[in-house]
């Protein structure tokens, strides 16, 4: 029966097929792989492509980040909204698309300010991917086991994480030994990033399920969709998502750029390295929190299937308090201690991105699932837009440390608050997601 089918250890909806799923988790990489070059190069072109002073670069970073988020809050909610019109095979695509052009755009910038536009692209571009993933993930799987799908959404979201630090981010000074001058090493790392976000649109047509999520008709209107998104916020679990949505993108954010300028102006200024060497040095330690990461994940998927999903989702937000804001006693980024609050990052990262994503599916229904999860990743922009304009400044001014600070409190608000609404979150019962009864003595599924 297509009501038991099972791929890949996950029970998936009627209609899904293992290309489906396979795509699906393709672009799951990508995504992230895309997301976390973007902001690991920024020294390298900061500094060899484009001279920016060192003094700057927090500046510059929060700057980007916040265009780019401003193109995202312009444009999620929309790409939500639309996907429930015209399916999401063709925003993922065109999402695709519109992250080759930035990246075809963004190592050519001649100043700061053409910068800042081509990040707008590329805003609207990944605005439009990872709306379809959070969307994507629970129109693919059941609620019985989408904690353990989120959970293998993780993995693939570790291993984009690893491959961008451990192998793009290395290119440039492979291409540097080969010969290559700086200019020519940066043009050429950008150009493979360009053919994988190439690669994935033309991935993500072929292989995603063809036609509408609920496969109905046109249905409401775009500003009807977007007024239920936000009227959804009276539930209780979907505010706090929402608010968990907030820390969790900040997160993966703060680590991406902040961490990478930290150490690679740490490495430049203090162990004479090459920014080159500075850049591997940087991603060898993202990328450890990216392997943290992508253990984790497995754990927190069926730990959210096992337990109350708001009390897994409480712990991931404990997690980024103590790990953020241990940041803070930190005095040499290459030592050990170092180590551990990377650990405790790598932790929360993956945690709040799966409890939240996959709370939000488990109280939302299937016909205002795009509107819902475009305010979700709406309020995942905006914990970016104003971690980063508020972390660059403290980058800046106060201390390195500050960016993860700040994302920590912000962590330990939304938990203060998870708490004291976790006993009002009831799980909805949809009509359009039953689970038979085989499914549910199978897998027990908590409230």
């Amino acid at each position: 029966m297509n009501s038991q089918k099972k791929l890949l250890g996950v029970f998936v909806s009627p209609g899904v097929t293992t290309p489906n799923m396979l795509t699906f988790y393709l672009t799951c990489v990508a995504t992230i792989l895309l997301g976390t070059f973007i902001n690991a190069v920024q020294p390298f072109l900061f500094a060899e492509m484009m001279n920016i002073p060192q003094s700057e670069h927090g500046s510059v970073a929060g700057k980007l980040n916040f265009a780019g988020e401003i193109a995202i809050i312009a444009t999620v909610s929309l790409w939500g909204a639309i996907s429930d019109k015209i399916g999401r095979r063709l925003v993922i695509t065109i999402g695709f698309a519109l992250v080759a052009v930035s990246f075809y755009l963004y190592p050519r910038a001649e100043s700061v300010n053409e910068l800042l536009i081509y990040r707008c692209i590329y805003g609207v571009g990944i605005a439009a991917a990872t709306c379809m993933i959070v969307a994507l993930l629970a129109d693919y799987t059941k609620d019985v086991s989408r904690g353990k799908a989120a959970g293998l959404q993780g993995v693939c979201n570790g291993i984009g994480a690893m491959v961008a630090l451990f192998v793009l981010l290395k290119l440039p000074q492979i291409f540097i030994s080969g010969g290559a001058d700086s200019m020519e090493a940066g043009f050429r790392t950008f150009d493979v990033a360009i053919f994988i976000a190439i690669a994935l649109a033309l991935l993500s047509f072929i292989g995603l399920k063809k036609g509408l999520a609920n496969d109905s008709a046109a249905g409401p209107a775009l500003t009807t969709m977007l007024a239920n998104g936000i009227k959804a916020a009276k539930d209780p679990g979907i505010r706090l998502a929402y608010g968990a949505a907030f820390v969790s993108r900040a997160n993966l954010t703060i680590v991406g750029a902040f961490m990478t300028l930290w150490i690679s102006n740490y490495g430049t200024s203090e162990a004479g390295m090459t920014a080159g060497d500075a850049l591997t040095k940087a991603g060898m330690y993202v990328g450890m929190a990216q392997g943290v990461a992508l253990l984790g994940a497995p754990v927190f998927g069926i730990l959210t299937d096992k337990i109350n999903r708001v009390s897994a989702l409480l712990i991931a937000l404990v997690l980024t308090f103590f790990g953020y804001c241990g940041t803070y006693l930190i005095n040499d980024p290459f030592g050990g201690a170092m180590i551990v609050v990377v650990i405790l990052i790598g932790l929360s990262e993956i945690g709040g991105i799966i409890t939240s994503g996959v709370l939000i599916a488990q109280q939302t229904p299937s016909k205002t699932r795009g509107a819902v999860f475009g305010i979700f990743n709406l309020c995942g922009a905006i914990g970016i837009l104003v971690s980063s304009v508020i972390g660059g400044y403290l980058f800046d001014h106060w201390d390195q440390s500050g960016p993860f600070v700040f994302v920590g409190f912000c962590g330990l608000l939304v938990a203060i608050y998870g708490f004291s609404v976790r006993n009002k979150i009831v799980k909805p019962d949809h009509n359009d997601e039953q689970q038979n009864l085989d499914e549910s003595a199978e897998i027990s599924q908590p409230v």
